[in-house]
């Protein structure tokens, strides 16, 4: 009953906000809250800057998308600042249709659908709340009702701009109902809805033979002209297309251009003018947002036709690409999976990620700096530190290519592979190699692969494949050593004591015996050759060692495990070289012994209670790892 109890509060609360006044009323309202005569561009975008923004890597998040879309905060960024913002400042972009154009499953009718239901939500609060005269069609701004010869006075006193004209069935209304007594006229609050078409409206393409202009702008009703006497009269008319339904929020035109032009000719005086005809009336005006989205081949075709000029100079294209972050590309197939019913099944953990790291590198552009290869740029462009390379170095390679990431695989394609995996496995766990194998047999099915993509996609299976190898096998090597950060800690501060003495040209104290010792060039050599250091490179290797603790040191910060990329791998490969043959001898063993009975089953309950494996996967790891080792 819980449940019904909500949806009562909800219908009480609808009740609580409702309200309904003269139009004398309503000005007093506007002259206490000017917010409440925004304009729907303005509406929008105070939408968005409510729910809150935020800054990663000195970028702006905006959080009223953080939730659904994951990657593209490039992309989000440009849309508030360069389209919503100056819109809503009533600057020239908003009389421009706003066409999201990308790849599919990109995250276009994601944005539309967020905007959308977040205009419902908004309409609902004291900032975001709307206003119309009663009982019109179109929920039609009260403030149409001042005359034309007096906005300027009104400006001067309210500081409120008006623009559009009083509607026809408006204008009739007020001389035949209020007898021209504006200050009369009711004016009531109305909450945006999709579902009953206000403020929000959607037009979809079909068949341009049997799709009717009204769909757009509304029809005569031929029943009332018996009773209204002409087809002229807007009582006789029924402003119910979606461009009416639309005024005072947002109108989505999906696919837009597959529409038949017929239907785009009214999107021309509606952006520049904010008006738009309909039937025998005079020009209508309609305030709202025009977002529309299309993928890139139907666009360039689109551009190529010289009679759309007139069109393409009121459209502002937003690309939306593929996010190119394999951490957030993860979070895109999570959500994905949260919303199916297969939430229960058990997906070991970086099966996710060698599916994003392979999407990810199917929407990479080789870069043109041969020392960056796909793996390098990938991980750079996660934000991951790579040694020899900066943040500046990212934003070049950003650079290289603008349109990068609107091809390549797109996320339905991974987890429709992997909801194939869970249904086909018969136990409710799936683990990388699982993902990997379903992804490779996926591409022969796949109708829109060429034969060369194919090739360079299977490529990329084999190097998501490697990748996962390396994560394995650092996976096993921290359950195996017990207190993993503890040993690594103890291996680390006994390098930097040797590194310091041996760049100092100082002795050690034996922590026993007080001796005074040469550094342990045995040790030392040990570590760095665990990462490519030469017997030439050594003094310049442990020379920069030392630099970076004295930054570390002037910034009052300490110099730990993870201050160091390259050593902290050193240090990892160190100590798993140091495991590998226990490694090997326990995973591979057919009979194992009860000592390596017991450690298995020590790390396999480290794997689950800390690494978030269950028995299957941890065992299927286990396994792999021990098999690796053994090539």
């Amino acid at each position: 009953m819980d449940i019904l109890n909500k949806v009562k509060d909800l219908r009480e609360e609808e009740q609580r906000l409702r309200w309904e006044g003269t139009f004398a009323e309503y000005l007093e309202m506007v002259k206490q809250r000017p917010e409440v005569a925004q304009t729907a561009h303005s509406r929008v975008y105070n939408m968005v800057k409510s729910s809150g923004l935020s800054e990663k890597d000195g970028k702006k998040m905006y959080d009223f998308f953080g939730e659904e879309i994951f990657g593209l905060e490039d992309t989000i960024e440009k849309l508030v600042e360069e389209y919503f913002h100056p819109a809503a400042k009533r600057l020239d972009v908003r009389k421009r249709i706003l066409l999201l154009m990308g790849p599919v499953s990109g995250g276009k009718s994601t944005i539309v659908t967020m905007l959308k239901r977040g205009l419902e939500q908004y309409s609902r609060t004291d900032e975001g709340a709307v206003y119309a005269i009663k009982g019109c069609p179109m929920h039609e701004d009260p403030l149409h009702l001042i005359p034309q010869h007096l906005r300027a006075d009104f400006y001067e006193e309210y500081g409120i701009r008006i623009e559009g004209s009083l509607s026809p069935l408006n204008a009739m209304r007020l001389e035949k109902e209020y007898d021209g007594r504006i200050e009369d006229v009711m004016v009531e609050r109305i909450f945006l809805s999709e579902d009953k078409r206000t403020g929000i409206g959607t037009f979809s393409p079909s068949d341009p033979k049997s799709q009717d202009i009204a769909d757009l702008t509304g029809s005569i009703d031929f029943s009332t002209i018996a009773e209204y006497g002409s087809e002229s009269d807007p009582r006789a008319y029924r402003f119910d297309g979606e461009l009416n339904k639309a005024n005072r929020g947002m109108m989505e035109f999906q696919e837009m251009l597959k529409c038949d032009e017929k239907f785009l000719w009214h999107l021309l005086s509606l952006t520049q003018e904010g008006n738009f005809k309909a039937g025998r009336f005079a020009l209508i005006s309609a305030d709202e947002l025009i977002v529309a989205h299309t993928n890139e081949a139907e666009y360039r075709s689109f551009i190529a036709n010289q009679k759309n000029e007139a069109l393409q100079s009121r459209i502002i294209v937003m690309p939306i690409p593929y996010n190119l972050k394999v951490s957030e590309e993860e979070r895109i197939y999570q959500k994905m999976i949260n919303e199916s019913d297969m939430a229960h099944v058990h997906i070991a953990p970086h099966a996710l990620r060698v599916a994003a790291i392979f999407s990810i590198l199917t929407r990479l552009e080789e870069s043109k700096k041969q020392s960056v290869d796909l793996v390098k740029k990938m991980r750079l462009y996660d934000g991951d530190s790579v040694e020899g390379y900066n943040q500046v170095d990212v934003d070049e390679l950003r650079k290289e290519f603008p349109d990068e990431g609107m091809h390549g695989i797109d996320p339905r394609y991974v987890i429709n592979r992997i909801s194939s995996t869970i249904i086909r496995k018969e136990t409710p766990s799936i683990n990388a190699l699982d993902v990997l194998r379903s992804l490779k047999d996926g591409l022969e099915q796949h109708p829109s692969i060429s034969e060369e993509d194919k090739e360079r996609y299977l490529n990329y299976i084999s190097v998501a494949r490697r990748e996962y190898d390396d994560i394995a096998k650092k996976e096993v090597q921290k359950a195996f050593v017990y207190s993993y950060e503890e040993s690594a800690k103890t291996l680390l501060d006994n390098y930097l004591d040797n590194v310091e003495a041996y760049c100092n040209k100082t002795k050690l104290h034996d922590p026993l015996t007080g001796e005074e010792m040469n550094p342990d060039e045995k040790l030392m050599r040990s570590i760095e050759e665990q990462i490519g250091i030469s017997e030439n490179a050594k003094k310049a290797f442990r020379e920069e060692i030392l630099i970076r603790i004295s930054a570390y040191a002037r910034k009052g910060k300490r110099f730990d495990y993870n201050s160091h990329e390259r050593l902290r791998e050193a240090i990892q490969k160190k100590l798993f070289a140091d495991l590998k043959d226990v490694v090997k001898i326990t995973t591979s063993s057919q009979t194992p012994d009860e000592s390596q009975l017991k450690k298995i089953n020590e790390v396999i309950a480290r794997l689950i209670d800390e690494y978030g494996y269950n028995s299957v996967s941890a065992n299927e790891l286990l396994r792999y790892v021990g098999s690796l080792l053994n090539r």
